[in-house]
């Protein structure tokens, strides 16, 4: 057979999609690769409109037996990986791998969440260190619980807050009830990102210059490049 009539005859026999999360995952699942490898076997067939494969068709493209992918198949019954469901005809049955993509989905909202988790307890970490270092002393028990009720009853964003220290820094007025009248201000005026608040503040400040603050505008400003980062 020629070079090309192979390659032809290679593409016409068609090629499955296996999902990445599952090469990916399969082990959190407890699976075994011959397991895997299974439920990789029962895909094909069913890819190629053949459901309900045999247990000798299964073992023909594996190296186990017909006995022994009857008994993994028990297995991954029991274990909710494959359920045999029965079709409208009398006597037809089909594999289906429902339960398998239900658990894959259940895990990645599961990796999903902890991640998501993590991430806000990294920020919220971050946002105190700021405080900190701005105010340039441990927080008290109130103005830490200050700082949670904005997180958690508020639901300020934790980037917006970080701006709302920058509006009291540079305005001179570091305290707590400053920030949380900023806060409350944006707030509501609909001010959920950071280039909002700059420009809001900005737009503010502007608005609130004198002619003698322009004058002693050659002043060197601080500047604060935690939060541009």
């Amino acid at each position: 057979m020629e070079e090309k009539e192979l390659l032809i005859e290679w593409m016409d026999k068609g090629m499955i999609s296996i999902p990445q999360v599952l090469l990916t995952h399969y082990k959190e699942l407890r699976l075994t690769e011959t397991e895997l490898v299974l439920l990789l076997q029962i895909f094909s067939f069913k890819q190629k409109g053949q459901h309900f494969p045999t247990f000798e068709e299964l073992s023909a493209h594996m190296t186990i037996t017909a006995s022994e992918c009857s008994i993994l198949i028990k297995k991954l019954i029991q274990q909710q990986m494959l359920i045999i469901e029965e079709g409208d005809a009398l006597g037809f049955e089909s594999y289906s791998l429902k339960p398998l993509w239900k658990k894959l989905a259940d895990f990645m909202i599961q990796e999903s969440r902890q991640s998501a988790l993590h991430q806000t307890l990294s920020e919220e970490k971050d946002l105190y260190t700021c405080f900190e270092q701005e105010f340039g002393r441990p927080l008290s028990p109130l103005e830490c619980e200050t700082l949670s009720i904005w997180i958690d009853q508020d639901h300020h964003d934790a980037v917006i807050i970080k701006a709302a220290l920058r509006e009291a820094v540079i305005s001179g007025k570091l305290n707590f009830r400053y920030i949380d009248r900023i806060l409350f201000e944006w707030k509501k005026k609909g001010i959920e990102t950071l280039d909002q608040a700059r420009e809001y503040g900005q737009r503010f400040r502007k608005g609130q210059t004198t002619p003698e603050q322009v004058r002693r505008s050659d002043k060197a400003v601080p500047f604060y490049n935690w939060l541009e980062q």
